[in-house]
């Protein structure tokens, strides 16, 4: 049984399809939008379609982006010949925000998972191995401590230990089975500090 109308029932339901949005919170999100300013409800739905149609991929580091390459990669003041490959964008921002790291990144836009069809050709793997024609010095493998985000590391590692560039796993400051953007700065430090070579 249907407690309310058909458009809120439509945005209750279109709020719950979004990841970490359950039914309760997406009601509550639906009935704050309803009692917004019609000018707010438009601004934040033209930052929706705005973000779809302007947010592309960096052509060097693939990140998301809304120019050709992303600030990391348009900046000299970064070491170019450090790159650290990470699972996803928001990864990438977890790094940044502890503010020591002066390289530059890798988004792989997931990690290798058998068990989900997810094999090497369905992430940014041969973007990265194109990279490494340039001149770099070191990659270090930040992906997560999880069962894929260790297959992903150890066949990067195989793939460029050939190359002669060092090649260096994030150490074992970030829990096992937790994810990057849910670490705190310290920890995400520690585990770059304490980087291992593979």
């Amino acid at each position: 049984m249907d407690y309310y109308s058909t458009h809120i029932t439509k945005l209750i339901e279109e709020l719950a399809s979004l990841p970490g949005v359950g039914a309760k919170t997406a009601a509550r999100l639906a009935f704050h939008i309803i009692n917004m300013p019609k000018q707010r409800v438009e601004s934040l739905s033209n930052a929706i379609i705005s973000a779809k149609e302007n947010v592309r991929y960096c052509k060097e580091c693939y990140t998301l982006t809304d120019s050709e390459l992303c600030p990391i990669c348009a900046s000299s003041k970064r070491n170019h010949k450090v790159i650290m490959v990470v699972e996803n964008t928001r990864d990438l921002a977890a790094y940044e925000k502890t503010q020591k790291f002066d390289g530059v990144y890798h988004v792989l836009h997931g990690a290798i998972s058998p068990t989900l069809g997810i094999g090497p050709a369905d992430i940014k793997l041969k973007e990265l191995i194109k990279r490494l024609e340039g001149d770099i010095d070191e990659v270090i493998i930040a992906t997560n401590s999880t069962l894929e985000g260790e297959t992903t590391a150890m066949y990067i590692s195989r793939l460029i230990k050939p190359t002669g560039i060092k090649v260096s796993r994030i150490a074992s400051g970030v829990p096992v089975g937790g994810d990057l953007e849910y670490i705190d700065e310290v920890t995400l430090l520690r585990a770059l500090e304490g980087r291992v070579q593979l």
